[in-house]
């Protein structure tokens, strides 16, 4: 069942590692009303593709041989939403300092239109609960965003994919941090919507087509 996306996840899990601390995040992708997502309490480097769990929709559990991610309310919320085919939740520090200040990340970089012109801050509700799915939901929604800073918490990002997804992550992060520095040194010039827009045009055709 989901054998594919069971393997992307248990695949690219390691990826986690540089970008969030100890065990937390998580990873997850779908497959029309299912999705394989990270165990929960397992350390990244360890994790197995018949040990990751699949999950519906509906939140049941359908497969796998350990519990999903505390997380998974998050998960399914943004797909039943969204519709998009994986999501990435990190801890990493830059995006979560600016979550702690409640701020979210403007246009000072192109790089931030693979999730849109602003990451919104989601207001905070505890980890693991529909409130804290609903909170979500809420800010990508007004924000138009594929990506969001979860208050005092971290970062959640969508994606066509594991790696568009991850790629997202980094993006988000590295934005977040020469955007925290350059405050430090000054005041940010932030891009319009129309230079961004621009740059999501052109995100479109970006890259090697498949031969």
């Amino acid at each position: 069942m989901l054998g594919a996306e069971r393997r992307a996840v248990a695949t690219r899990a390691s990826d986690l590692i540089s970008l969030t601390p100890g065990r937390t995040g998580n990873l997850s992708v779908r497959r029309d009303d299912r999705f394989a997502v990270t165990p929960t309490g397992v350390a990244y480097d360890r994790i197995e593709a018949p040990d990751v769990p699949v999950v519906s929709l509906a939140g049941e559990q359908v497969a796998g041989a350990a519990a999903p991610s505390s997380e998974t309310p998050m998960h399914t919320a943004i797909y039943r939403e969204f519709e998009p085919g994986a999501i990435v939740h990190t801890h990493s520090p830059w995006a979560s300092t600016l979550a702690i200040l409640h701020e979210p990340i403007p246009p000072v970089h192109y790089m931030l239109a693979l999730a849109g012109t602003t990451v919104p801050v989601a207001d905070y509700a505890t980890y693991g609960t529909e409130a804290l799915a609903e909170n979500a939901v809420e800010a990508m929604r007004e924000a138009d965003a594929e990506a969001c800073l979860l208050a005092n918490h971290g970062l959640l990002v969508t994606g066509e994919d594991a790696d568009a997804a991850l790629e997202t992550a980094v993006n988000v992060e590295y934005t977040a941090r020469i955007y925290c520095q350059a405050r430090a040194l000054g005041t940010p010039v932030e891009l319009s919507a129309e230079e961004m827009g621009e740059v999501a045009e052109k995100f479109e055709s970006y890259g090697q087509d498949d031969e």
